[in-house]
């Protein structure tokens, strides 16, 4: 049986599904198909922490899933601005996991991990599969991975 090591943008994620398609992801469908046949390495999802009750209840079902849920306080600049970036965190955890998994799942549709996906196949000869909105994710992510699974319809919450 092959192993998976699974990254989540959950930021990413959530505003490329609700942009592309007024719905939400459904991380037990996904889940399921990413996992089928596979051993859970690791899977981690990585979210801004907001101290809301409803994003505190989303996380626990993330956990129960089968997901580590990886926080980060979400900051309110003086301008007005947000912050709330994982693609550090993202890359760091992927290239410390990718020489123990056979195959990598890379949830997110942004660009800048095209880098981190070539390197994953070329340094460490690994699959990396890539789900993302495909009218939303970077051409050059889709072009860096082994696979690109859209999120579609098959990946929504609700009825088909």
């Amino acid at each position: 049986m092959s192993t998976v090591a699974i990254f989540v943008d959950v930021q990413n994620v959530y505003y490329t599904v609700r942009e592309a398609y007024k719905k939400n992801f459904d991380y037990n469908k996904f889940w399921a198909e990413a996992t089928a046949g596979r051993e859970v390495l690791v899977a981690f999802a990585y979210a801004i922490d907001r101290a809301d009750p409803k994003q505190r209840e989303f996380q626990n079902i993330l956990r129960a899933i089968g997901f580590e849920v990886k926080l980060k306080p979400y900051i309110q600049r003086s301008d007005g601005s947000a912050k709330g970036d994982w693609d550090v965190g993202i890359t760091l955890d992927a290239i410390e996991y990718a020489e123990q998994a056979d195959v990598v799942v890379l949830v997110s549709g942004d660009g800048d991990f095209d880098l981190l996906v070539k390197k994953i196949r070329q340094v460490h000869r690994k699959s990396v599969e890539v789900y993302g909105c495909p009218q939303l994710t970077a051409s050059s992510l889709i072009d860096a991975a082994t696979e690109f699974k859209p999120i579609d319809e098959r990946l929504l919450l609700g009825k088909r």
